[in-house]
């Protein structure tokens, strides 16, 4: 599955409406990767390919949305993005984690393994 482009009323549908709840109620049926970019920035513009595999190595077991904060920038504010790329992980059983900057597959992996979709395994393999 690839990536997925979410809008603000898709994020509202799909993840979180922040409009009418007061905390925190994750929507979705998997765990999920929020990536917060721009097309104009070069980091963001790295670790997409990255998203992808990775996207296309977890399907079954994980979400990985985009969001454009020029084109969504009240999303971008209700969450304060400062920086990009900033991803939001989103585990199915705890509250979400907010991380900026880009990072290695190696790096999105082991929080994946051992923060999203929980693998034994985790941090054994690369």
């Amino acid at each position: 599955m690839p990536t997925v482009k979410l809008t603000t009323q898709d994020f509202k549908d799909k993840v979180f409406n922040y409009d009418t709840e007061k905390e925190w109620k994750y929507k979705g049926t998997a765990p999920a990767i929020i990536d917060f970019y721009a097309d104009w920035c070069g980091p963001c513009k790295a670790v997409a390919p990255v998203l992808e595999e990775l996207s296309n190595e977890y399907k079954d077991e994980l979400v990985i949305y985009k969001v454009d904060t020029d084109a969504e920038m009240e999303l971008a504010a209700v969450f304060g993005i400062r920086s990009i790329p900033t991803f939001l992980f989103i585990p199915m059983d705890a509250d979400p984690m907010m991380q900026p900057g880009a990072f290695p597959k190696k790096v999105f992996k082991e929080i994946i393994d051992t923060q999203l979709v929980k693998k034994e395994e985790a941090g054994k393999s690369e």
